[in-house]
Formats: structure tokens, sequence, C-alpha cells
């Protein structure tokens, strides 16, 4: 596999609505093992196909637990409960931290690798980073949702909670 370089801001893909995906070919599993790789060489949780240039609806989650590594292709959230607020940063903003709200659990309809149509429900960090992935794909940045702005003490708190 191949580690990819990562898009940063401002450059202008990472605000632009990306393309659905049409083809479940190899090209397609090739792309997302690549970003996998990236993901994991780069230290992050999740990791969508602008952030490495390509203009498609493809996007990895993985928080280390349990349910592994999650593929979204063409994803939407079609319910969304409760809310929560933490600490959000991105592999496009390296150093950048910022306090965000987002749905505390969502149900999300997406794509597998086969072509195949799922449905499944996330809570918590996981609902986070899923929802932080598909605003990447909708070219939605997560500064535009930060409310307040984590100076690096303020970090170094919220790492040793």
């Amino acid at each position: 596999m191949a580690i990819l370089p990562i898009v940063m801001h401002p450059d202008p893909i990472l605000e632009k609505e990306c393309e659905k995906v049409t083809a479940f070919d190899k090209k397609l599993k090739k792309l997302l093992n690549n970003m996998y790789d990236t993901m994991i060489e780069a230290d992050g949780v999740g990791l969508a196909a602008p952030q490495v240039g390509v203009d498609l609806q493809v996007a990895i989650v993985d928080i280390g637990d349990d349910s592994g590594t999650i593929e979204l292709i063409n994803p939407e959230i079609i319910e969304v409960n409760g809310s929560q607020t933490d600490l959000e940063g991105c592999l496009s903003f390296p150093g950048l931290y910022g306090e965000v709200t987002r749905p505390d659990s969502i149900k999300v309809r997406t794509y597998n690798r086969k072509g195949k149509l799922i449905e499944f429900h996330a809570k918590d960090f996981m609902a986070r980073a899923i929802q932080h992935e598909i605003d990447h794909l909708n070219g939605i940045l997560f500064t535009s949702k930060i409310e307040r702005y984590v100076t690096e003490e303020e970090l170094e708190r919220y790492e040793s909670e």
C-alpha cells in the first residue's frame, strides 16, 4: 500500500462537495486501502478522500475500538439524536483544535466497498468522527463549527482527562 500526501487547508478541494462513487472496482479498493495506511501513519482516527486530493464521497474511520475500520462510500446521516460538545482536530489543519457540538447518536446509510447498501448506528466518539468525515465529503470544514478554539495548555489538560 501507499502513504498518500495529506492536503492542507486552504486547498480548494477541501471546500468542495465531492462526486458520488459510481464504480465499486479495484481502483476504489486501492484508494480505501491507501487511505487507511495514510490515516494510521498520520495518527488520525478518520480520513476523507478530499484530504488526499480525491474528489469522491469516500471516507474511513477507525477510532481504535472493537468496531474496527468503518468505510463510508456515498454516506448520508438519516437520523440524529442528542448533543455532545468535545474537542476536535483535523489532519488538514495540523495543530488546530476546538470545541465542536454535534449530535451524540446517529444512524448512517452508506455503501461498503463491494457496493452493498448498509445502515448502522453510531454514538459518542464514533458518531463524532463519522460526522466530521461526512462533513469533509460535503465541503464543510470543522473550523466552521468550532465554538471555542483550544490553546496548547488546554489541549494538554484534555489529553490528561
